[in-house]
Parts: structure tokens; C-alpha cells; sequence
């Protein structure tokens, strides 16, 4: 599904692919985040590469507001607050600013913390 915004020269569709790449480049540029998470059918996180520009990263667009959720590996060590919300700024700053859509609210699930070697 996508969403549609409009103006005199014609309309733009917007895939919510797109924002999910979107907000994948713009994460995984943030200190502390080791990648994106996905759950199998089991119940076992995946650790996923930030190639996968759409892996771990769930979004919704309502009424032309965007609503994410994303699920992260974060660096041991590291603050998961301060991790969490530097992602956060920085995933809806991208957003906003190369898709002109609005940012309602942006979920980070912590699904694990991983030991660099």
C-alpha cells in the first residue's frame, strides 16, 4: 500500500518500502546499532544485514502520517536509551525531510544486545 500526496503539477505515490529503506539507511548510520532484527516462526532472532532494506522494519501509513516500528540489535556496552533515541531522531529527521510525509510515532523493539570480537 502506498500513500498519495498531491499538488498542482500532478500526484507522487509513495511505497511503504521506500520509507522502510528510508529509515534502514538512516539507522544503521547511528553509533551503537549493530543491525536489524527479525523473529523467525520460532520465536529465535535473526541478525540481519543492513542490505536487507526492509528487514526488521515494520511501518504504517495512516492519513499521511507515518508510524514505524523497527527491531534492532544494539552493541553491548553501548546506552539503549541513548541508542534508542538517536535512532529515533535521526530515522524520522530522513523521513520527513526526503518524503515530506509526517512522522506520528517511531517504536524501537530491542531485540537483543551482541559482544563484538
Amino acid at each position: 500500500m502506498s500513500t498519495c500526496k498531491v499538488n498542482e503539477h500532478g500526484a507522487i505515490y509513495i511505497e511503504k518500502d521506500v520509507v522502510a529503506k528510508i529509515a534502514n539507511n538512516a539507522a544503521k548510520e547511528c553509533y551503537g546499532l549493530v543491525g536489524m532484527a527479525s523473529r523467525n516462526k520460532n520465536g529465535i532472532v535473526e541478525l540481519l544485514s543492513f542490505a536487507n532494506g526492509t528487514k526488521g522494519i515494520s511501518v504504517d501509513i495512516v492519513d499521511g502520517v507515518v508510524y514505524l516500528n523497527l527491531f534492532v540489535i544494539i552493541q553491548y556496552g553501548t546506552n539503549i536509551a541513548v541508542v534508542s533515541e538517536n535512532i529515533i531522531e535521526r530515522v524520522k529527521y530522513y523521513i520527513e525531510h526526503q518524503t515530506g510525509l509526517k512522522v506520528g510515532e517511531i517504536t524501537i523493539n530491542v531485540d537483543g544486545v551482541r559482544v563484538q570480537k
